[in-house]
């Protein structure tokens, strides 16, 4: 591949995802779950579906454990996660999600539904498909991040 063409696919999957977390927020957003940013959807998908210290968070979200510490501490105040006792470590708190957390996580699964059908629908569903195994052979396990 030339590096032309290069430039151009990482552009076209930069603008891909850039315009699906975007519709994305704004489906979880039109669902009410109000006072969200993307970033939060995000650590949503290493919170679920057991829970993680904010030490994993950090390292899934890319940034460090201050700034982790301090997303978890909002997300608390909004009432989508809580601190729980570690099982295995005493020393540490597992940040899992509430009924609340769990319900915007079902309303990020239908408004990521209804952003991809587009996709579907001008690719047909075995173009989607095979969209969807070519992205998950190169991207096998994420992680799912946002790009700070």
């Amino acid at each position: 591949m030339e590096n032309s063409e290069a430039l151009a696919l990482s552009a076209a999957l930069l603008a891909a995802a850039g315009e699906l977390t975007q519709r994305i927020h704004e489906g979880v957003l039109a669902r009410g779950f109000e006072g969200l940013r993307p970033a939060h959807g995000f650590a949503f998908t290493r919170l679920a579906p057991d829970g993680a210290t904010v030490t994993d968070l950090a390292l899934h979200l890319g940034v460090t454990k201050q700034a982790a510490s301090q997303l978890v501490d909002e997300l608390v105040r909004k009432g989508y996660v809580e601190r729980r006792p570690h099982p295995e470590d005493a020393r540490a708190r597992l940040v899992v999600m509430t009924g609340r957390g769990w319900a915007c996580a079902r309303a990020a699964e239908e408004a990521a539904a209804e952003a991809v059908r587009p996709w579907a629908e001008r690719l047909g569903e075995q173009g989607a498909r095979a969209l969807r195994g070519a992205l998950l052979t190169v991207a096998p396990r994420g992680p799912v991040r946002p790009t700070w």
